[in-house]
């Protein structure tokens, strides 16, 4: 048995925080529990200082799977030459570049932005001033192992660059950003999403999905649903999140809505 929860709007509070209580829950829980995120490692991990990670954790939306000390198990990611192509043509139709999660070389992080920015990608790199991950690049390529590239922006204009960039033969994913007021769009490996990352989860820990309890609030949790035997969406998640639920919470991420739940399992 296994317990797996998305981050954002999901288990972590609104301002990014872990709660005391969450924090007692996770640490003292009989069962395994990991994580399914579109953040990175450093991004998770250092959220979720204090809390006791044994398992491995689905990342990037799936496209990496790694253990808590940071080895990695599994990455499905874009390659050079495709990513070049997505960027060059994307740009070239619609005036937009992405903002690049990757490797050069497997283990060594980088985020990659163009000297382009729009504004909603300014707002969002507000937040990266500290993070030495982040490289500022004059002539935007591709890495050697794109892991996820984002797409910031209007939804219409977000909707017709999803259209443009499936002919590329991508995974990708729009949704709404939870923190500012605009639509993001990942594009990822076709294998790479969270859905594929909870299959590999099962395969490595050797666990049957009807043994498999996932926790999701978006769209890009839908996915997983499908590899889990109970599906559980917190009372703030999308309505499209809750029809496919078994389980809808009746408190929300701000709720401690996950950690509830997990404490009355015996």
């Amino acid at each position: 048995m296994i317990f797996v929860t998305d981050l954002d709007k999901t288990f972590l509070r609104s301002d990014l925080s872990v709660s005391e209580f969450s924090k007692k829950v996770w640490n003292e829980f009989k069962y395994p529990l990991s994580i399914a995120t579109a953040r990175s490692y450093k991004g998770s991990t250092t959220l979720l200082k204090g809390l006791n990670l044994k398992y491995p954790l689905i990342l990037l939306d799936g496209a990496m799977i790694a253990n808590p000390d940071g080895k990695i198990i599994k990455i499905n990611a874009i390659n050079k030459e495709l990513g070049d192509e997505i960027i060059y043509d994307v740009f070239k139709k619609f005036n937009e570049y992405p903002l690049i999660v990757g490797f050069d070389e497997i283990g060594s992080e980088k985020f990659l932005y163009s000297k382009k920015l729009n504004k909603y990608q300014k707002e969002l790199l507000e937040n990266y001033k500290n993070d030495s991950r982040v490289l500022n690049i004059e002539n935007l390529r591709a890495l050697k192992h794109n892991l996820k590239m984002v797409y910031l922006g209007e939804k219409e204009l977000l909707k017709r660059i999803e259209e443009f960039v499936r002919n590329f033969g991508v995974e990708t994913k729009l949704t709404k950003d939870p923190y500012m007021d605009c639509y993001f769009l990942t594009v990822l490996h076709p294998l790479g999403d969270k859905a594929h990352g909870l299959k590999v989860l099962e395969e490595v820990m050797d666990i049957d999905k009807k043994d498999v309890t996932v926790f999701g609030d978006s769209l890009n949790d839908i996915g997983m649903f499908e590899y889990a035997g109970k599906k559980i969406a917190v009372k703030n998640a999308l309505e499209e999140v809750k029809k496919r639920a078994d389980i809808i919470l009746p408190h929300t991420n701000d709720e401690d809505a996950v950690t509830k739940y997990l404490k009355e399992i015996k």
